[in-house]
């Protein structure tokens, strides 16, 4: 199999990810499980790819994913103009590796291991 399943049905599990892609273009850097991370860090690059091509499809495909959160209050700016404006604009040399895993060590309670995940500076 070629994904993980993370104990979630496939349309949680696309929830989950929506959710975390988001956050993490809001944030820049997100904490979370390391098998969430890994999960997400091929969805991630991806959107960052269509962010690059900069495109109309390229928008409505990473509109049809990411969720239209409010990433800047004093802009009004949401996560898909931050995704085009901003991040991919930045990583326009480079091909691929836009994020980084930091491991952060185990959840107190389950023991899960946690880690950062960043977008590359």
């Amino acid at each position: 199999m070629a994904y993980q399943k993370l104990g979630r049905n496939s349309s949680a599990r696309k929830a989950l990810f929506r959710d975390l892609v988001t956050d993490l273009f809001i944030y820049e850097r997100i904490e979370t499980t390391e098998s969430k991370a890994k999960e997400l860090r091929s969805i991630a690059e991806k959107m960052i790819t269509l962010g690059k091509r900069g495109d109309l499809h390229a928008r409505r495909q990473v509109a049809a994913f990411v969720r239209a959160e409010v990433a800047d209050a004093t802009t009004g700016q949401d996560a898909i103009q931050k995704l085009f404006t901003d991040i991919a604009p930045r990583y326009a040399e480079r091909q691929g590796g836009y994020t980084r895993i930091l491991k952060l060590g185990p959840r107190r309670g389950d023991g899960a291991p946690m880690v950062y995940l960043e977008l590359v500076k």
